[in-house]
């Protein structure tokens, strides 16, 4: 290729072309066998050759036909991923941008080029590319071509090949290091992505104008997508300004208009419509005046009300944006509750405050209350998300401010408790209900919290009752968050009632549910506990295995230390506060390990003050300070009193323990006394059947049975009778039975045919004995012989 002969060097690209377009020899040759084209294209990537290639463009700088036929060899060679990676390294991706403005009548240069480019940033290190490609001279090469194709390319051909380099512009502004800004292709793509929507006297766009066609439409959108990608370097956001942006988006955010002309179709106009939404959710949040001078909480609240409405819309739902919205307004709505929920997080008052004055809060529950009515198994999804970013909006907007939370009342709590009576279930189900349940949790947070009559119809309502249901999952996720809320809540005096009337399953109390809690925690970090769960070691009795990790090193003062840390990074804490406010002493519901762990819970806080004090008195040590004696004998006097509770806890634990061993072990006696009881009664009814059955089938054992039995009634008998007594007898003689017989029979049970069974009528006076017999029945009243007589006259 150094040779300067353009016939050679035509000729050599010739060949390596024929590597990937090989045809078989027209005449066999004797003794030689054809290379396979495979054969020729490893070997022409275990060579170099895509590398060499690479730099014998520098040798072309003027010869346009040699350097065509180079970048055609470099397109097929820049379709495997080894030769990719030596054209990375021979800079390849800087090299062929910077000559994308070459004159080629052909416009081959142009299209083999950016393919070549597509192929590198495909098939290797996509860092590496933009990384070549972030300079000024490659991005003014990139921004010269396309504005020629944007201001005279109207081929198919052409606004393919510009899309295409847009989206490699795209790729490398995702550089922050990138000078978009400086070579000014910053500015022209704001330009030309607002032209249309913002009237402009610039001459870039005079006169310009889009189609409906496809390529257009694609670039339309591609430019939305630019606007969100060069937001983010802040710089840019004062040309966002200058060119209108935020105005030119909100031209979407309206209802659609009826006989109104617009250029694109109603599928292409409804997901510009989606994307300009979703392009104002990141760039609004930068031009918060602008969003404010073009009164954007009217127009999304007015764009909201039209969701809601039942104007009659039917939406194509074809694009990214539009999923699960086919048919309805679903897709409008999320991104509409997506931009207000950006705009209220930003914590702005004058934002804030205006979407209150302006409803916000009703309106936004109504939505909620009316999306409960709509939602169905096929659209579930998007409803899910829907009402978590209507939750969200709403904390957003109460966090801190009571009049607000006022506002929200009784149908905002409603629409809470909704969702926590969700089937427990539904939260495994991956749709969205875990987001929505952190939500629904956020916003009792900030809707409920410190508003007392929200709080009073949250407890009436059995609010309490639903938040335990859903701690009594033991989902960590939620667990840190609910028990925070129940912290809050029970500095009303009323909640502590409700707590401890709850009960989960198996007749489970609170108490027991977070002492439960506070076990599972303590094995999850690695708490050091006997079999019992006893303290193990007095001196750190609360240490987790993390803790015994690290080693103690000296932290600046305004640094947490370990000790410090873990009250914030699990749920102990927050246990011992509920549990705290419930007074540990009137817990109800609590079996005796329950009691040994709430030993400990108790003793709590007393601990991490010890173990703190313990860490400052190491840290003093490791840094080689000697205190004075005063306050060392301080130091050293709570450390042992710390150790001293632990002790003490210690050795109450091991007081219960015992005492329960020693009741376990009577009431096992107490069961084993009642076992020997019913043993013995099965004997004594075995002997006396047996007696039964020896009187029965032998006469001798039954006359002398009978003998004892006459004894023992005589020798009952008074012998001594009073004058003039008349003696009865109680036995009947002559009856060979030995059971105690009388002149009384006792039947258990009539038959039912003596009665007539239960529907028979009881009135025995108007009863008379059928003649077929059987049971008594009703009968007609029958005149007797003398009463016949009476009525015959005479």
């Amino acid at each position: 290729m150094k040779i300067p002969s353009s016939e050679l060097r035509i000729q050599i690209c010739k060949c390596i072309i024929d590597f990937y377009h090989s045809e078989p020899p027209k005449k066999h040759i004797p003794g030689y066998q054809q290379a396979s084209s495979s054969y020729k294209i490893k070997m022409a990537e275990v060579g170099g050759l895509a590398k060499t290639m690479v730099q014998s463009m520098i040798l072309l700088e003027n010869q346009l036909v040699e350097k065509l036929w180079v970048l055609k060899v470099l397109q097929h060679l820049s379709t495997s991923e080894a030769n990719c990676t030596l054209m990375v390294k021979a800079q390849a991706a800087s090299k062929i941008c910077a000559h994308l403005n070459d004159t080629d009548p052909s416009g081959q240069l142009l299209f083999r080029s950016s393919e070549i480019l597509w192929n590198l940033l495909e098939k290797s290190s996509k860092e590496e590319i933009i990384q070549q490609l972030s300079n000024l001279e490659c991005l003014l090469a990139l921004k010269k071509v396309f504005k020629n194709l944007f201001m005279r390319g109207f081929s198919h051909y052409d606004r393919q090949l510009r899309n295409d380099i847009l989206v490699i512009t795209t790729i490398i502004a995702q550089n922050p290091g990138a000078p978009m800004i400086e070579c000014g292709f910053t500015r022209d793509l704001i330009l030309f992505a607002t032209f249309n929507e913002v009237k402009s006297q610039n001459p870039l766009v005079k006169g310009l104008k889009l189609s409906n066609s496809y390529e257009d439409f694609e670039l339309k959108k591609l430019l939305f997508n630019i606007i969100v990608i060069l937001c983010k370097d802040l710089p840019t956001v004062q040309l966002l300004i200058d060119g209108k942006v935020v105005l030119a988006l909100f031209t979407y955010v309206k209802r659609p208009e009826k006989h109104k002309i617009i250029e694109w179709s109603v599928a292409q106009h409804e997901e510009l419509q989606l994307h300009a939404i979703a392009t104002l959710s990141s760039v609004a949040p930068l031009l918060i005046e602008e969003y404010m001078s073009c009164q954007g909480n009217a127009r999304v609240l007015a764009f909201l009300e039209w969701c809601e409405s039942e104007d009659p819309f039917f939406s194509h739902g074809n694009s990214f944006h539009g999923t699960g919205g086919r048919g309805n307004k679903f897709a409008q709505m999320r991104y509409s509750l997506r931009l207000l929920r950006a705009m209220v997080y930003l914590e702005d008052e004058t934002v804030n405050t205006d979407l209150c004055e302006k409803g916000t809060i009703q309106q936004l529950i109504g939505i909620f209350k009316n999306m409960i009515s709509k939602s169905n198994e096929k659209e579930e999804a998007i409803v899910l998300e829907i009402q978590s970013d209507i939750l969200l909006i709403l904390s957003g907007l109460c966090e801190h401010h009571i009049q607000r939370k006022e506002i929200f009342g009784t149908e905002g709590v409603d629409i809470i408790l909704h969702v926590m009576k969700a089937d427990p279930k539904k939260f495994q189900s991956g749709l969205g209900y875990s987001v929505l349940l952190f939500s629904t949790l956020d916003s009792i947070w900030c809707c409920i919290l410190g508003c007392y009559p929200s709080e009073d119809y949250f407890l009436e309502k059995e609010g309490i009752f639903l938040l335990l249901d859903i701690l009594a999952l033991n989902q960590k996720k939620f667990c840190n968050l609910i028990l925070g809320i129940m912290v809050e809540f029970c500095d009303n005096p009323k909640t502590a009632a409700h707590v401890n009337a709850w009960r989960g399953k198996k007749g489970q109390t609170a108490a027991s549910l977070l002492i439960k809690l506070w076990r599972t925690e303590e094995k999850e970090l690695g708490v050091k506990r006997d079999k019992n769960g006893k303290i193990v070691d007095t001196k750190k009795p609360l240490f987790t295995s993390f803790q015994e990790e690290q080693k103690i090193m000296p932290l600046p003062a305004n640094c947490p230390s370990i000790a410090v840390m873990d009250v914030a990074e699990n749920i102990r804490a927050k246990i011992y506060a509920v549990l705290g406010k419930l007074d540990f002493e009137n817990l109800p519901g609590l079996s005796a390990e329950d009691f040994i762990t709430l030993c400990i819970i108790h003793r709590y806080l007393d601990f991490k003050i010890g173990e703190i004090w313990n860490e400052i008195y190491e840290e003093i040590k490791l840094e080689k300070l000697r205190p004075v004696s005063s306050d060392k004998k301080i130091l050293e006097s709570i450390t042992t009193a710390s150790e001293t509770i632990g002790k003490m806890v210690a050795s109450l634990q091991s007081e219960m323990i015992e005492s329960q061993t020693r009741q376990d072990m009577q009431n096992e006696q107490r069961v084993y006394t009642k076992i020997q009881g019913t043993h013995k009664q099965r004997e004594l009814a075995n002997k006396s059947w047996e007696n039964f059955l020896a009187r029965t089938s032998n006469a001798k054992i039954l006359k002398k049975a009978k003998r004892l039995q006459e004894k023992a009634i005589e020798s009952s008998k008074y012998n001594e009778q009073p004058q003039n007594a008349i003696y009865h007898r109680t036995v009947i003689r002559g009856l060979n039975t030995t059971v105690p017989s009388g002149r009384v029979v006792t039947v258990e049970s009539t038959p039912v045919r003596l009665l007539g069974g239960p529907l028979a009528d009881t009135d025995i006076a108007l009863k008379k004995l059928p003649i077929r017999g059987g049971a008594l029945q009703r009968v007609k009243t029958v005149k007797t012989v003398d009463e016949t007589k009476k009525s015959i006259p005479s």
